[in-house]
């Protein structure tokens, strides 16, 4: 499976941005697809996950009311609805996927097996 991101720009604080996962791959539509955050000098970060073939969705605590995470099924692509931004959300976005993650590993971003490149956010005060 491939995973290929792409939406990051740059925003001022309480605005929007929407990134896209496309996954490409005969396995995609087993994969928990999600997307993972690093901001420089900072460790990697859980940002929201959703299980493909249920459509259930997981958040980190961070973001949770502010971010909506969602899938297209025909288009095989996964959607991160990033709202009310603030400063601190300004990181490298990495969408990522595994086929074999436990629901207790969700949150854990070191669990996912398959990796897109980044796509940077900048939030401004």
């Amino acid at each position: 499976v491939q995973l290929q991101a792409s939406g990051g720009g740059s925003v001022q604080a309480g605005g929007s941005l929407r990134l896209a996962c496309e996954v490409s791959g005969r396995t995609a539509s087993r994969y928990t697809t999600g997307f993972v955050r690093q901001a420089p000098g900072k460790g990697r970060e859980f940002v929201a996950a959703i299980n493909w073939n249920a459509g259930y969705t997981y958040y980190a605590d961070s973001t949770k009311g502010r971010f909506t995470i969602s899938r297209e099924n025909g288009k095989k692509t996964v959607y991160l609805q990033m709202d009310m931004l603030r400063p601190e959300d300004t990181a490298t976005y990495y969408c990522v996927g595994s086929a074999t993650i436990i629901t207790s590993q969700i949150r854990n971003p070191n669990a996912y097996t398959s990796w897109g490149q980044g796509t940077l956010v900048t939030v401004s005060s």
